[in-house]
């Protein structure tokens, strides 16, 4: 049984020295490559770089990227040689949402040398959308039970629970998993359109994931 986990902040860079990035550990995906492999599973830990949590489990085999680019080929090249192995696949990591375009100094000319110069008195940074990872999960590993992140900051839980709803079935995906001040303290693991099942923390969520991914592969071989 092979086991895919992403986790940790992915970066989009701005020069050759600056990056926008998000905020996250990557410690729910050392937890979850932990309890994957102690129920038997070879486990692919695809850990971004900026990631403060760097404990690698015993059975989990670490590969690192920078970029959502980097994690798409990655992947890509996974499934071109192990798709049909691959029973379950965690995508906790934090993407960008946006990469560069461009970069404009104060008077609106293009800035492209490989370090911007720091006595700029304005900076107008030219955002597009950065490659979703979720959405291609499915095609890639077919045969793979597969569960998303859903971290939300504004509104109420209901709201966080409808929010997560759409992506869920759009995604083709089987679970997803819910948290930030929206949810509250904790986490939900949201499964069509059943309310979500809570957990506290989030070793106990690794350990509820683990078990659930081994029952799939184990039913569905």
């Amino acid at each position: 049984m092979l086991a895919v986990v992403t986790t940790g902040p992915a970066s989009a860079p701005i020069d050759e020295v600056r990056r926008m990035t998000n905020s996250a550990t990557g410690e729910i995906g050392a937890l979850l490559a932990e309890a994957l492999a102690a129920r038997g599973f070879q486990t692919l830990l695809f850990r971004a770089r900026g990631a403060t949590h760097t404990h690698v489990p015993s059975g989990a085999l670490l590969h690192e990227f920078a970029t959502n680019h980097d994690l798409v080929r990655a992947l890509e090249a996974l499934a071109e040689t192990r798709a049909a192995d691959v029973r379950a696949v965690f995508h906790a990591a934090a993407l960008s949402d946006y990469d560069l375009r461009a970069v404009r100094g104060p008077d609106g000319s293009l800035l492209g040398s490989p370090k911007i110069p720091g006595n700029l008195p304005q900076l107008h940074l030219l955002l597009e959308p950065a490659a979703k990872v979720l959405p291609l999960l499915r095609g890639w590993f077919p045969h793979a039970w597969i569960v998303g992140w859903k971290y939300e900051l504004a509104g109420t839980r209901e709201d966080a629970v409808t929010n997560a709803r759409a992506p869920l079935k759009k995604s083709h995906s089987d679970a997803t998993v819910l948290n930030g001040a929206a949810y509250g303290p904790g986490f939900g693991l949201l499964e069509g359109f059943q309310s979500p099942l809570h957990h506290p923390n989030k070793r106990e969520l690794a350990q509820i994931l683990a078990s659930r991914a081994e029952t799939f592969a184990k039913s569905d071989k």
